[in-house]
C-alpha cells in the first residue's frame, strides 16, 4: 500500500507542479459555472414570474448542472490521464518502474489514484455551486449526495479507460483521442439498442455509461449501478495490469 501511495502522491505533485492541472481545474469550473449561471438565472425567471406549477429545483438546475458536469469531463479525462504511463515510456522511465521492487498492480493502481485525485479535486471544487444554491433556494441534499456519488464512480470508470490508453502507447495524443474515442463509444453503444434485437437490446443499455449515471442524477441510488461501475473500473484496470506484466516478464 505505501508503493502505490508513493507513485500516486508523485504523479499528482507532478500535475500540480506545473500549469496543467491549473488549466483543468480553471477550464472545468469556468464550463461548469457558465452552465450553472444559465440555469439558475432560468429557474429565476421562471420563479418570478409566478405562472403556473411552481418550478423544481432540482429538473432545473440541479440535474442538468451535473448532467453538464459529465459532459466536461468526457473532453478533460483524456487530458488528465494521457500522460500518466505514456510519458513514462516517452521518457524512458518505464523500465525503471517494471525493474524497482514494486509489483506492476501496485503501479496501476498509483497511477489510477493520482489520475483520479486529480478528478476528484474538480469535483469536490463544483460542490461551490450547491453552496450557493443553499444560500437562496435549498436544494435537496439527498438527490445532490446522489448525484456526486455519480460522479466520483463515473471519475473513477473513465480514468482507467484513460490509464489503460496511455498504458498502450508513448504518444499522449494518440492516448487522450484514444481514450475520448472509447468513452464517446461507451456513451452512446445504448443508441443502438432498438434495432439489436431484445437480448443484444438490455446488453448495451447495461453498458452504456451515462444509463446508469442517469439514475444517480435523478436522486436513485440502485446497487446494480454501482456494481456495473466498479466491475467496469476493475475490468479496465485488470486488462492495464495485464498490458505491463507482460511487458515486465
Amino acid at each position: 500500500m505505501k508503493e502505490i501511495l508513493l507513485i500516486a502522491k508523485k504523479d499528482l505533485k507532478s500535475y500540480f507542479s506545473s500549469p496543467v492541472a491549473y488549466i483543468l481545474l480553471a477550464s472545468f469550473l469556468f464550463l461548469l459555472g457558465w452552465f450553472f449561471w444559465n440555469f439558475f438565472s432560468r429557474y429565476q425567471f421562471a420563479l418570478s414570474m409566478g405562472y403556473g406549477e411552481r418550478p423544481n429545483l432540482n429538473d432545473n438546475v440541479v440535474r442538468p448542472l451535473f448532467g453538464n458536469m459529465n459532459v466536461i469531463l468526457l473532453f478533460l479525462v483524456p487530458l488528465v490521464t494521457m500522460r500518466l504511463i505514456a510519458e513514462e515510456r516517452k521518457d524512458h522511465t518505464i523500465e525503471l518502474l517494471l525493474t524497482a521492487p514494486i509489483r506492476p498492480a501496485q503501479i496501476v493502481l498509483g497511477k489510477f489514484l493520482a489520475g483520479l485525485g486529480l478528478l476528484l479535486v474538480m469535483v469536490g471544487l463544483s460542490l461551490f455551486y450547491p453552496l450557493i444554491l443553499q444560500l437562496t433556494s435549498a436544494p435537496d441534499w439527498g438527490v445532490v449526495g446522489c448525484c456526486y456519488l455519480g460522479m466520483v464512480l463515473v471519475s473513477a470508470a473513465y480514468s482507467a479507460v484513460g490509464l489503460f490508453w496511455s498504458a498502450r502507447t508513448e504518444n499522449q495524443i494518440v492516448a487522450a483521442v484514444l481514450t475520448f474515442g472509447t468513452l464517446l463509444f461507451f456513451w452512446l453503444i445504448s443508441w443502438a439498442a432498438d434495432s439489436a434485437g431484445p437480448i443484444w437490446g438490455e446488453v448495451l443499455t447495461y453498458l452504456s455509461l451515462i444509463g446508469h449515471f442517469s439514475n444517480f442524477v435523478q436522486g436513485v441510488f440502485d446497487t446494480s449501478d454501482l456494481v456495473f461501475y466498479l466491475s467496469f473500473t476493475g475490468f479496465v484496470l485488470f486488462l492495464t495490469y495485464l498490458s505491463l506484466e507482460r511487458e515486465a516478464a
